[in-house]
């Protein structure tokens, strides 16, 4: 699953909850759910960041 999967997964079990679509059992699986697809979320922003600044640091490090 993509980063954007994941996320629209997320959005669309926000919004769900948020009207109160779901009965409880429902609901609190739907919030497990939730929270799995954010966890990967963060895990992947995270990993893109420290892709990033070590992208800035080789950068930083070839200037002359």
């Amino acid at each position: 699953m993509t980063f954007e999967e994941a996320q629209q997964e997320l959005e669309q079990i926000v919004e769900r909850l948020e009207r109160g679509e779901a009965g409880l059992d429902e609901a609190i699986k739907l919030w497990e759910r939730g929270e799995e697809l954010y966890k990967q979320c963060v895990g992947r922003l995270d990993a893109a960041q420290g892709k990033i600044e070590e992208l800035a640091r080789r950068a930083e490090s070839a200037k002359p």
